[in-house]
């Protein structure tokens, strides 16, 4: 009986362990098949998180990368907060149309602005039109007040006019002539009104400055009938520019060795021509304050663009005739004849006149020399205070 009950039993429990032993294997390749996809999973997942966290740095280091370049940019003061796009920096002296379809052209290459005033008008009538109208602008600077007389003129009316009584040539062209807006061209002549343009050619002038790769440069003068203060600036019939003069002027010896006025680098104020470059930095170094000019001539090789007894020079070829007429201060026809002779046939009230005309001329002389000395000092006292400034003329 007992073995009889035994058998059973013993076979039933040998299969409750292969269903048990079963069980455990699945439940193994469950929990295997789990952890794989697990770590499938958690691999793209890493791998997802990497490349996100690597897109984000990107664009951070891209972002910063804009940002400093944004910071680096030069823009004019006063458009920080303008997009770059729609900053217009620098303007010309073009007239524009009312109405009507836009002339789509360039503008003209060069400048001639002077300061005037009518009883001159005939001299300053034979000096502009030998500027063509195609490749010069004309501004007139009167210092006299007197505008609507120019109208006979056929140049007249595509001229710029500026009016303001008794101001002199640099007074009228630190506030009408900034850099920026005369960057437009090439060539600012900034000419008196007192010269005689007979053996005068403009075209051939800027021709041979641009050949001759002259920054700051003027017409000689004819040594014959101009009255010249330098010789350096006297023309010399063998050549078509010179850049020095070898003559004994005062304590200076003027020779090959020379390296500065009166000897070379050096123009006279009464004609000068600049390059867009010269003029952005003479402008620059004339003075609010002082109107005639005195001293800056001297100076003016620091705005020569690199040498100056290289890029300073006087064209010999197209000379003018400075006849040095006295006109500030009231002198003009009532002190001159065209001729520069005196006036004999004036009335005594004429006379009278006459003599309060030369104490005003007198007061414009004495100013001028002070203004020199202003000028003399304010720049011994920049040199000094400037620990950065390097005076690459420095001998």
């Amino acid at each position: 009986m007992d073995l009889l009950y035994s058998l059973p039993f013993q076979g039933s429990l040998s299969m409750n362990q292969k269903r048990k032993g079963l069980s455990l294997r699945r439940l193994f390749s469950l929990v295997f098949f789990l952890a794989m996809i697990f770590l499938i999973g958690n691999a793209f997942i890493t791998v997802d998180y990497k490349e996100g966290i690597a897109g984000w740095s990107s664009i951070i280091r891209l972002n910063l990368a804009k940002l400093k370049m944004c910071k680096t940019q030069l823009r004019p003061p006063g458009s920080e907060t303008l997009p770059r796009g729609i900053v217009a920096s620098t303007s010309d002296l073009e007239m524009r149309p009312l109405w009507g379809a836009k002339r789509d052209k360039k503008p003209k290459p060069s400048l001639l602005a002077m300061a005037v005033g009518i009883r001159q008008k005939e001299s300053v009538n034979k000096i502009v039109k030998k500027f063509p109208s195609s490749e010069f602008v004309v501004m007139l600077f009167h210092y006299d007040g007197a505008v609507d007389e120019w109208k006979e003129f056929e140049w007249s009316d595509t001229a710029i006019h500026i009016s303001v009584v008794n101001q002199t040539k640099w007074w009228f062209a630190k506030r009408f002539l900034h850099p920026d807006i005369v960057s437009a061209y090439s060539y600012i002549f900034l000419w008196d009104e007192d010269l005689g343009v007979d053996h005068f050619d403009a075209r051939r002038y800027v021709s041979i400055i641009k050949e001759e790769k002259l920054e700051i440069s003027q017409p000689a003068l004819d040594p014959n009938f101009s009255e010249v203060h330098h010789q350096l600036t006297s023309r010399d019939k063998k050549s078509r520019v010179h850049r020095r003069t070898y003559k004994v002027i005062g304590r200076a010896r003027c020779n090959e060795n020379s390296t500065g006025p009166p000897c070379t680098g050096f123009v006279e104020m009464m004609a000068p021509v600049f390059s867009r470059a010269a003029w952005r930095c003479t402008w620059h170094m004339i003075q609010n304050d002082l109107n005639h000019g005195w001293g800056i001539d001297f100076q003016l090789g620091y705005c020569a663009q690199g040498d100056r007894t290289k890029n300073i020079g006087i064209v010999d070829s197209e000379y003018i005739l400075h006849m040095g007429l006295p006109t500030l201060g009231g002198g003009s026809a009532e002190n001159k004849t065209d001729s520069g002779k005196l006036d004999k046939t004036k009335t005594p009230h004429a006379a009278d006149k006459s003599s309060s005309v030369s104490t005003g001329r007198t007061e414009v002389r004495k100013q001028t020399y002070v203004e020199l000395e202003t000028f003399k000092h304010r720049w011994k006292n920049a040199v000094k205070n400037d620990e950065c400034w390097i005076d690459r003329f420095q001998t």
